[in-house]
């Protein structure tokens, strides 16, 4: 049964404005999802943004916003087929906890200068 649906859209610009002011990205992104943004080099932008907008969109398919969740602990990575994932722990796993939902689906996007992810949390 789904549980909750989020979406979110994020403008690359801003995610380009944080690269260039030192420890804005620890604030908000794993160090895991750093390296793996800024190894794509010229679309590092766009990559962070949409794991910004997943990040968004998670606290709105929970239906409670990102109230007391510490956003690093929303982990954005891509399996080895590309596919992207949402791995949450800590504060993100216990708001995922106390949702009621245990399977989380998650779908990026991004066009010229917008990313923009879907989040939908299932009971299963």
């Amino acid at each position: 049964m789904i549980t909750g649906i989020g979406i979110d859209i994020v403008r690359a610009q801003r995610l380009k404005r944080w690269l260039a002011t030192p420890g804005l990205l620890e604030r908000y992104f794993h160090p895991r999802e750093i390296e793996a943004c800024l190894s794509r080099g010229k679309g590092d932008a766009h990559s962070l943004a949409a794991r910004f907008a997943a990040k968004e969109a998670f606290g709105k398919a929970l239906g409670t916003g990102l109230a007391g969740i510490a956003l690093k602990d929303i982990i954005i990575i891509n399996r080895n087929n590309g596919k992207p994932e949402i791995q949450v722990v800590n504060t993100a796993l216990g708001a995922l906890e106390n949702s009621g939902a245990n399977r989380v689906h998650l779908s990026l996007t991004h066009e010229h200068e917008y990313a923009a992810a879907v989040v939908v949390l299932e009971e299963l």
